[in-house]
Protein backbone atom coordinates (compact mmCIF):
# COMPACT_ATOMS: atom_id res chain seq x y z
CA UNK A 1 0.00 0.00 0.00
CA UNK A 2 1.49 3.08 -0.97
CA UNK A 3 1.01 6.53 0.36
CA UNK A 4 -1.62 7.56 -2.73
CA UNK A 5 -3.93 4.54 -1.90
CA UNK A 6 -3.95 4.72 2.33
CA UNK A 7 -7.20 5.70 4.25
CA UNK A 8 -7.77 9.66 4.82
CA UNK A 9 -9.22 7.83 7.80
CA UNK A 10 -9.21 4.43 9.61
CA UNK A 11 -12.59 4.16 9.15
CA UNK A 12 -13.22 5.36 6.05
CA UNK A 13 -14.33 2.47 3.94
CA UNK A 14 -17.11 1.97 6.92
CA UNK A 15 -20.86 3.59 6.41
CA UNK A 16 -21.36 7.09 7.72
CA UNK A 17 -23.60 6.75 10.60
CA UNK A 18 -26.84 8.40 9.85
CA UNK A 19 -27.90 11.84 10.83
CA UNK A 20 -30.17 11.61 14.27
CA UNK A 21 -34.02 12.33 13.84
CA UNK A 22 -34.29 15.25 15.24
CA UNK A 23 -32.30 16.85 13.62
CA UNK A 24 -35.05 16.75 10.70
CA UNK A 25 -36.90 18.77 12.89
CA UNK A 26 -34.62 22.09 12.49
CA UNK A 27 -34.86 21.41 8.83
CA UNK A 28 -38.41 21.05 8.55
CA UNK A 29 -38.68 23.79 10.31
CA UNK A 30 -36.31 26.24 8.45
CA UNK A 31 -37.87 24.79 5.37
CA UNK A 32 -41.16 25.61 5.59
CA UNK A 33 -41.42 27.96 8.84
CA UNK A 34 -43.01 30.52 6.49
CA UNK A 35 -45.71 28.45 5.39
CA UNK A 36 -46.66 27.30 9.02
CA UNK A 37 -46.35 30.59 9.95
CA UNK A 38 -48.67 32.11 7.52
CA UNK A 39 -50.75 28.89 9.05
CA UNK A 40 -50.69 30.38 12.58
CA UNK A 41 -51.42 33.92 11.40
CA UNK A 42 -54.54 32.48 9.61
CA UNK A 43 -55.87 30.52 12.12
CA UNK A 44 -55.28 33.11 14.97
CA UNK A 45 -57.24 35.83 13.22
CA UNK A 46 -59.65 33.28 12.45
CA UNK A 47 -59.58 32.60 16.45
CA UNK A 48 -59.63 35.99 17.65
CA UNK A 49 -62.69 36.91 15.46
CA UNK A 50 -64.85 34.07 16.57
CA UNK A 51 -63.86 34.50 20.18
CA UNK A 52 -64.99 38.17 19.95
CA UNK A 53 -68.35 37.73 17.98
CA UNK A 54 -68.89 34.57 20.05
CA UNK A 55 -69.11 35.94 23.82
CA UNK A 56 -71.50 38.42 23.44
CA UNK A 57 -73.54 35.76 21.32
CA UNK A 58 -73.65 32.99 23.75
CA UNK A 59 -74.29 36.32 26.55
CA UNK A 60 -77.68 36.97 24.63
CA UNK A 61 -78.58 32.92 24.06
CA UNK A 62 -77.62 32.32 28.15
CA UNK A 63 -80.03 35.44 28.90
CA UNK A 64 -82.86 34.08 26.45
CA UNK A 65 -82.47 30.57 27.68
CA UNK A 66 -82.76 31.35 31.53
CA UNK A 67 -85.76 33.74 31.49
CA UNK A 68 -89.00 32.96 32.96
CA UNK A 69 -92.04 33.20 31.57
CA UNK A 70 -90.48 32.35 28.53
CA UNK A 71 -94.02 33.43 26.79
CA UNK A 72 -93.48 37.14 28.37
CA UNK A 73 -92.86 40.12 26.59
CA UNK A 74 -89.29 40.65 28.15
CA UNK A 75 -88.64 37.02 27.66
CA UNK A 76 -89.44 37.32 23.32
CA UNK A 77 -87.52 40.76 23.79
CA UNK A 78 -84.07 38.39 25.02
CA UNK A 79 -84.88 35.69 21.96
CA UNK A 80 -84.58 38.92 19.38
CA UNK A 81 -81.85 40.21 21.11
CA UNK A 82 -80.08 37.12 20.27
CA UNK A 83 -81.42 36.44 16.82
CA UNK A 84 -79.78 40.12 16.19
CA UNK A 85 -76.65 39.62 17.55
CA UNK A 86 -75.96 36.11 15.83
CA UNK A 87 -75.66 37.97 12.32
CA UNK A 88 -76.73 34.94 11.00
CA UNK A 89 -76.74 36.80 7.44
CA UNK A 90 -72.75 35.89 7.50
CA UNK A 91 -71.84 33.39 9.83
CA UNK A 92 -74.47 30.33 9.57
CA UNK A 93 -73.37 27.15 8.43
CA UNK A 94 -74.86 28.02 4.97
CA UNK A 95 -73.49 31.88 5.03
CA UNK A 96 -70.11 33.24 3.61
CA UNK A 97 -68.45 32.78 7.05
CA UNK A 98 -69.50 29.19 7.86
CA UNK A 99 -68.59 28.33 4.09
CA UNK A 100 -65.13 29.65 4.59
CA UNK A 101 -64.49 27.83 7.66
CA UNK A 102 -65.61 24.48 5.65
CA UNK A 103 -62.89 24.94 3.13
CA UNK A 104 -60.53 25.80 5.95
CA UNK A 105 -58.89 22.42 6.43
CA UNK A 106 -58.65 21.83 2.47
CA UNK A 107 -57.01 25.04 1.97
CA UNK A 108 -54.07 25.12 4.78
CA UNK A 109 -53.80 21.14 4.14
CA UNK A 110 -52.92 21.92 0.25
CA UNK A 111 -51.13 24.95 0.56
CA UNK A 112 -49.09 22.93 3.26
CA UNK A 113 -48.58 19.81 2.11
CA UNK A 114 -48.46 20.41 -1.95
CA UNK A 115 -44.95 22.33 -0.89
CA UNK A 116 -43.04 19.74 0.86
CA UNK A 117 -42.09 17.42 -2.17
CA UNK A 118 -43.03 19.54 -5.25
CA UNK A 119 -40.96 22.47 -4.76
CA UNK A 120 -38.25 20.21 -4.31
CA UNK A 121 -38.37 18.27 -7.19
CA UNK A 122 -39.96 22.14 -9.34
CA UNK A 123 -36.22 23.41 -8.29
CA UNK A 124 -34.43 20.65 -8.71
CA UNK A 125 -32.84 21.14 -4.80
CA UNK A 126 -33.58 17.31 -4.42
CA UNK A 127 -30.32 16.50 -5.81
CA UNK A 128 -28.93 18.35 -3.11
CA UNK A 129 -31.13 17.53 -0.55
CA UNK A 130 -31.54 13.84 -0.99
CA UNK A 131 -27.07 13.01 -0.68
CA UNK A 132 -26.93 14.59 2.26
CA UNK A 133 -26.12 11.80 5.45
CA UNK A 134 -30.18 11.58 6.00
CA UNK A 135 -31.68 8.03 3.60
CA UNK A 136 -34.01 10.24 1.44
CA UNK A 137 -37.04 8.06 2.96
CA UNK A 138 -36.21 9.32 5.92
CA UNK A 139 -35.98 12.77 5.05
CA UNK A 140 -39.44 12.47 3.47
CA UNK A 141 -41.21 10.53 6.58
CA UNK A 142 -39.48 12.59 9.19
CA UNK A 143 -40.71 16.11 6.97
CA UNK A 144 -44.33 14.58 6.38
CA UNK A 145 -44.97 13.17 10.45
CA UNK A 146 -43.20 16.32 11.65
CA UNK A 147 -45.97 18.68 9.96
CA UNK A 148 -48.59 16.67 10.08
CA UNK A 149 -48.58 16.81 13.97
CA UNK A 150 -48.23 20.26 14.24
CA UNK A 151 -51.22 20.86 11.72
CA UNK A 152 -53.08 18.15 13.41
CA UNK A 153 -52.37 20.29 17.24
CA UNK A 154 -53.25 23.77 15.85
CA UNK A 155 -56.48 22.72 14.11
CA UNK A 156 -57.59 20.41 17.17
CA UNK A 157 -57.48 23.78 18.86
CA UNK A 158 -59.17 25.59 16.12
CA UNK A 159 -61.78 23.18 15.81
CA UNK A 160 -62.89 23.28 19.46
CA UNK A 161 -63.27 27.10 19.52
CA UNK A 162 -65.40 26.48 16.12
CA UNK A 163 -68.15 24.15 18.28
CA UNK A 164 -67.97 26.54 21.03
CA UNK A 165 -68.95 29.22 18.69
CA UNK A 166 -71.82 27.81 16.94
CA UNK A 167 -73.22 26.07 20.15
CA UNK A 168 -76.22 28.43 20.06
CA UNK A 169 -77.01 28.73 16.38
CA UNK A 170 -77.95 24.88 17.34
CA UNK A 171 -81.05 25.54 19.22
CA UNK A 172 -80.36 23.50 22.63
CA UNK A 173 -82.82 25.09 24.19
CA UNK A 174 -86.83 24.56 22.94
CA UNK A 175 -87.62 28.58 24.20
CA UNK A 176 -84.56 29.95 21.90
CA UNK A 177 -84.98 27.74 18.30
CA UNK A 178 -81.51 27.55 16.78
CA UNK A 179 -81.14 29.34 13.67
CA UNK A 180 -79.53 27.05 11.47
CA UNK A 181 -79.44 23.71 11.09
CA UNK A 182 -79.99 22.38 14.39
CA UNK A 183 -78.27 18.58 13.46
CA UNK A 184 -74.96 18.34 14.43
CA UNK A 185 -74.13 16.07 11.81
CA UNK A 186 -74.52 18.56 9.17
CA UNK A 187 -72.66 21.19 7.20
CA UNK A 188 -70.41 21.57 10.65
CA UNK A 189 -69.82 18.13 11.22
CA UNK A 190 -66.45 18.33 9.84
CA UNK A 191 -65.36 21.63 11.86
CA UNK A 192 -64.82 20.40 15.71
CA UNK A 193 -62.35 19.05 17.82
CA UNK A 194 -62.24 15.65 16.55
CA UNK A 195 -62.77 15.94 12.60
CA UNK A 196 -61.34 19.20 11.72
CA UNK A 197 -57.58 17.94 12.43
CA UNK A 198 -58.05 14.67 10.84
CA UNK A 199 -59.40 16.43 7.53
CA UNK A 200 -56.36 18.79 7.68
CA UNK A 201 -54.14 16.02 7.87
CA UNK A 202 -55.79 14.11 5.13
CA UNK A 203 -55.68 16.92 2.80
CA UNK A 204 -52.05 17.56 3.41
CA UNK A 205 -50.96 14.11 3.20
CA UNK A 206 -53.39 14.25 -0.15
CA UNK A 207 -51.40 17.28 -1.11
CA UNK A 208 -47.81 15.65 -0.70
CA UNK A 209 -48.58 12.56 -2.69
CA UNK A 210 -50.16 15.25 -5.48
CA UNK A 211 -46.67 17.22 -5.44
CA UNK A 212 -44.61 14.06 -5.34
CA UNK A 213 -46.40 12.83 -8.47
CA UNK A 214 -46.97 15.82 -10.52
CA UNK A 215 -43.71 17.47 -9.43
CA UNK A 216 -45.18 21.29 -9.72
CA UNK A 217 -46.76 23.39 -6.49
CA UNK A 218 -50.09 24.93 -7.53
CA UNK A 219 -51.21 21.79 -9.98
CA UNK A 220 -50.70 19.63 -6.49
CA UNK A 221 -52.87 22.51 -5.40
CA UNK A 222 -55.31 21.81 -7.64
CA UNK A 223 -55.21 18.61 -7.83
CA UNK A 224 -55.49 18.23 -4.07
CA UNK A 225 -58.75 20.51 -3.68
CA UNK A 226 -60.15 18.46 -6.27
CA UNK A 227 -59.88 15.16 -4.73
CA UNK A 228 -60.65 16.06 -1.48
CA UNK A 229 -64.33 17.71 -2.76
CA UNK A 230 -65.04 14.44 -3.68
CA UNK A 231 -63.85 12.85 -0.69
CA UNK A 232 -65.92 14.97 1.27
CA UNK A 233 -68.99 14.72 -0.55
CA UNK A 234 -68.05 10.68 -0.57
CA UNK A 235 -68.30 11.12 3.10
CA UNK A 236 -71.23 13.44 3.89
CA UNK A 237 -73.49 11.73 1.45
CA UNK A 238 -72.71 7.93 1.06
CA UNK A 239 -70.89 7.13 4.23
CA UNK A 240 -71.70 9.14 7.62
CA UNK A 241 -75.14 8.10 8.02
CA UNK A 242 -73.83 4.31 7.92
CA UNK A 243 -71.35 4.69 10.84
CA UNK A 244 -73.93 2.97 13.50
CA UNK A 245 -77.33 1.49 12.32
CA UNK A 246 -79.58 3.81 12.24
CA UNK A 247 -82.53 3.60 14.61
CA UNK A 248 -86.11 3.32 13.52
CA UNK A 249 -89.19 4.71 15.07
CA UNK A 250 -92.79 4.98 14.49
CA UNK A 251 -93.38 8.19 16.57
CA UNK A 252 -94.60 11.05 14.32
CA UNK A 253 -92.24 13.04 16.17
CA UNK A 254 -88.39 11.74 16.89
CA UNK A 255 -86.83 11.57 20.07
CA UNK A 256 -85.05 14.52 20.35
CA UNK A 257 -86.18 16.15 17.43
CA UNK A 258 -84.36 19.41 16.97
CA UNK A 259 -81.04 17.73 16.69
CA UNK A 260 -81.73 14.33 15.58
CA UNK A 261 -80.47 12.98 12.22
CA UNK A 262 -83.87 12.15 10.03
CA UNK A 263 -81.84 9.97 7.15
CA UNK A 264 -85.52 8.25 5.51
CA UNK A 265 -89.23 7.89 6.04
CA UNK A 266 -91.76 5.82 4.57
CA UNK A 267 -95.17 4.45 5.56
CA UNK A 268 -97.05 1.09 5.63
CA UNK A 269 -100.33 0.09 5.42
CA UNK A 270 -101.48 -3.13 6.46
CA UNK A 271 -97.79 -4.61 6.91
CA UNK A 272 -96.71 -3.71 3.37
CA UNK A 273 -94.74 -0.53 1.96
CA UNK A 274 -97.16 2.14 0.87
CA UNK A 275 -94.94 5.17 -0.17
CA UNK A 276 -91.66 6.74 1.17
CA UNK A 277 -91.62 10.36 2.24
CA UNK A 278 -94.50 12.95 2.77
CA UNK A 279 -97.93 11.71 2.07
CA UNK A 280 -98.81 11.44 -1.79
CA UNK A 281 -101.37 13.91 -2.96
CA UNK A 282 -104.31 11.21 -4.03
CA UNK A 283 -103.93 10.11 -0.03
CA UNK A 284 -104.05 13.60 1.25
CA UNK A 285 -106.85 14.44 -1.04
CA UNK A 286 -108.98 11.04 -0.30
CA UNK A 287 -108.56 10.79 3.48
CA UNK A 288 -107.60 14.61 4.65
CA UNK A 289 -110.09 16.42 2.22
CA UNK A 290 -113.21 18.81 3.02
CA UNK A 291 -115.30 16.27 3.81
CA UNK A 292 -113.38 14.08 6.01
CA UNK A 293 -113.62 16.99 8.39
CA UNK A 294 -109.28 16.79 9.34
CA UNK A 295 -107.98 20.33 9.40
CA UNK A 296 -104.67 20.31 7.15
CA UNK A 297 -101.04 21.35 8.09
CA UNK A 298 -97.56 19.82 8.05
CA UNK A 299 -96.90 16.40 6.89
CA UNK A 300 -96.93 15.01 10.46
CA UNK A 301 -100.07 16.29 11.56
CA UNK A 302 -101.60 15.29 8.33
CA UNK A 303 -100.25 11.72 8.68
CA UNK A 304 -101.94 11.99 12.73
CA UNK A 305 -104.90 13.01 11.82
CA UNK A 306 -106.02 11.52 8.77
CA UNK A 307 -104.15 8.61 7.32
CA UNK A 308 -103.04 6.77 10.43
CA UNK A 309 -106.83 5.60 11.22
CA UNK A 310 -107.02 3.89 7.81
CA UNK A 311 -103.72 1.33 8.58
CA UNK A 312 -101.27 3.45 7.67
CA UNK A 313 -98.06 2.96 9.85
CA UNK A 314 -95.16 5.73 9.55
CA UNK A 315 -91.48 4.93 9.74
CA UNK A 316 -88.43 6.82 10.32
CA UNK A 317 -84.57 5.52 10.16
CA UNK A 318 -82.53 8.60 12.27
CA UNK A 319 -79.30 9.23 14.20
CA UNK A 320 -79.71 10.43 17.49
CA UNK A 321 -77.86 13.13 18.70
CA UNK A 322 -76.06 11.33 21.74
CA UNK A 323 -73.95 9.65 18.69
CA UNK A 324 -72.38 12.51 18.04
CA UNK A 325 -69.16 11.77 19.46
CA UNK A 326 -68.99 8.10 18.74
CA UNK A 327 -69.78 9.87 14.98
CA UNK A 328 -66.70 12.32 15.28
CA UNK A 329 -64.05 9.32 16.16
CA UNK A 330 -65.21 6.99 13.76
CA UNK A 331 -64.92 9.30 10.92
CA UNK A 332 -61.86 10.52 12.45
CA UNK A 333 -60.48 6.93 12.57
CA UNK A 334 -60.92 6.03 9.49
CA UNK A 335 -59.38 9.40 8.16
CA UNK A 336 -56.20 8.83 9.99
CA UNK A 337 -56.19 5.47 8.92
CA UNK A 338 -56.25 7.37 5.26
CA UNK A 339 -53.12 9.40 5.82
CA UNK A 340 -50.81 7.10 7.36
CA UNK A 341 -51.41 4.59 4.15
CA UNK A 342 -50.83 8.12 1.79
CA UNK A 343 -47.49 9.10 4.13
CA UNK A 344 -46.33 5.46 3.83
CA UNK A 345 -47.20 5.53 0.12
CA UNK A 346 -45.33 8.61 -0.62
CA UNK A 347 -42.56 7.77 1.58
CA UNK A 348 -42.28 4.66 -0.65
CA UNK A 349 -42.51 6.21 -3.68
CA UNK A 350 -40.04 8.80 -2.51
CA UNK A 351 -37.43 5.64 -1.49
CA UNK A 352 -38.06 4.22 -5.18
CA UNK A 353 -37.58 7.34 -7.31
CA UNK A 354 -34.45 7.48 -9.25
CA UNK A 355 -32.28 10.59 -8.23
Amino acid sequence: MTALTVPARPDAGASPRPLPWRRMAGVTWRQHRAALAGMALLLGALAVWLWRMGVPLHRAYAAAVACHPAASAACQDLVVTFNSSADGHFMGSKGPGGVLLQVLPALIGAFTGAPVLARELETGTFRYAWTQGFARWRWALAKLVLLAVVLAVATAAFGALVAWYFQPYGGASPQVPGLFENSPFGDLFSLRAVTCPAWTVTAFTIAALAGLLIRRVVPAIAATLAAYAGLAFAAAVLLREHYLPPLVTTAVSLPGASTAWAISQWSTVNGRFAYAGDPPLNLVNQYCGSGSGAKLGPPGAVFTQCLAPHGYLQWTSYQPSSRLWPFQWIEGGWLLALSVLLIAATTWLVHRRAA
